[in-house]
């Protein structure tokens, strides 16, 4: 299935964005442009902010103040949300069901045929017998692999990534790498939240969109935007 340019999302606009929850002040006016191509580290300490800014990108929560826009395509919307891959912390899916299960009702969501978009999921993140499994018999580096493979799926615009490397040993980190970079080349803008950024410093070379795009950093301190560079 082949997406139109021009519901396509080209960047990202965060604008003065704020979060409150109750008393407690999340987010505070975090503003940044995120760009075709373009790896973001979303960096900071514990309660910084990080994950609430993710799900924000993602649509899951709405900002209290500020804006985000996907342009040319405006603010959250059924065209957006099909075009974002997302990963949480834990994986949200259906424990109960197998791995494959679960990446081909996500690829029938988006409009893939749920048999080529298995298989090129298995192969892409080396998923093995145990995605016929139920999830929940799972080892957390095999859940997490599949919650990858199931975010990826739809070749989404914009990919948002909270702690990916979690459970995966050097060999599935590697593998993440590597399809990371195969996502940068086809354009696609990719936000992570980790607590050890190092690891993506090989996807700085990556992309052809203009030769080698750098990784970009969004730091956070209490809520608000600390740096960007």
């Amino acid at each position: 299935m082949k997406v139109a340019e021009a519901d396509v999302i080209g960047r990202v606009v965060i604008d003065r964005v704020g979060k409150t929850f109750g008393a407690t002040a999340a987010l505070r006016r975090v503003s940044a442009i995120i760009k075709r191509g373009e790896l973001v580290m979303i960096e900071g300490p514990n309660g910084s902010g990080k994950s609430t800014l993710l799900r924000i990108l993602g649509t899951i929560l709405r900002p209290s103040t500020g804006s985000v826009r996907y342009e040319p395509l405006g603010k959250a919307s059924r065209v957006v949300r099909k075009q974002i891959g997302w990963l949480s912390h834990e994986s949200l899916a259906y424990g109960d069901l197998s791995g494959r299960q679960n990446i081909e009702i996500t690829a029938k969501f988006h409009g893939f045929e749920a048999g080529p978009a298995w298989e090129q999921a298995a192969e892409r993140f080396d998923l093995g017998s145990f995605a016929e499994r139920p999830l929940r018999t799972n080892s957390r580096g095999q859940r997490q692999r599949v919650a990858l493979a199931r975010a990826l799926v739809a070749r989404p615009n914009l990919v948002l990534l909270d702690e990916p490397c979690t459970g995966l040993d050097q060999e599935s980190t590697d593998r993440l790498l590597a399809v990371l970079a195969e996502e940068r080349e086809r354009g696609a803008m990719i936000v992570i939240v980790s607590h050890d950024p190092s690891l993506f410093e090989p996807l700085c070379a990556s992309g052809s969109l203009g030769g080698a795009v750098p990784v970009r950093r969004i730091m956070l301190r209490r809520g608000g935007v600390a740096s960007v560079r």
